[in-house]
């Protein structure tokens, strides 16, 4: 197996997608429509916004592990950035009561992934969900005051 030399990108990877769609394309195998609306995509300028945030966070989140590992947190704090820039922008105040199941929902980051702590996950039927009050990709910016990710998940 000959050595891969070409440094591995989230845009070398689309400039290659565009590329075997062109070839796929030629062939005549797949109806053109469906290739050039996928090709319409690939070079869409909100994918490349997308694109250069996660090569953004990729360069600058010092994350611990494989390249896999590192593409996947990447992967994640992406999703979470352009969830959190679609609602409230700045910090606010929620209550929620404490009930037996918890809070309603799951987070991710902290110390451990040198990151923010996020909220990666709202419990359908849970408390923050019947609340409404966060959503998906919100930063944590405490939780009782205390700012630990090993604190506030025991909350």
């Amino acid at each position: 197996m000959a050595a891969v030399t070409e440094t591995l990108t989230l845009k070398n990877d689309v400039d290659r997608a565009i590329e075997l769609l062109d070839k796929l394309q030629k062939s005549g195998e797949v109806p053109s429509t469906k290739l050039a609306a996928l090709q319409k995509v690939l070079q869409s300028d909100f994918l490349n916004a997308v694109r250069e945030v996660y090569e953004h966070v990729y360069e600058t989140v010092d994350i611990q592990g494989s390249q896999d590992v590192r593409a996947s947190a990447t992967a994640k704090a992406t999703v979470a950035a352009f969830a959190a820039s679609e609602g409230h922008a700045h910090p606010r105040v929620v209550e929620l009561p404490k009930t037996e199941e918890g809070l309603g929902f799951n987070v991710m980051g902290g110390k451990e992934q040198n990151s923010p702590i996020y909220i990666s996950r709202i419990i359908p039927g849970g408390v923050a969900d019947r609340h409404g009050g966060l959503k998906r990709g919100d930063q944590l910016l405490s939780v009782n005051g205390v700012v630990s990710h090993k604190l506030i998940i025991s909350i």
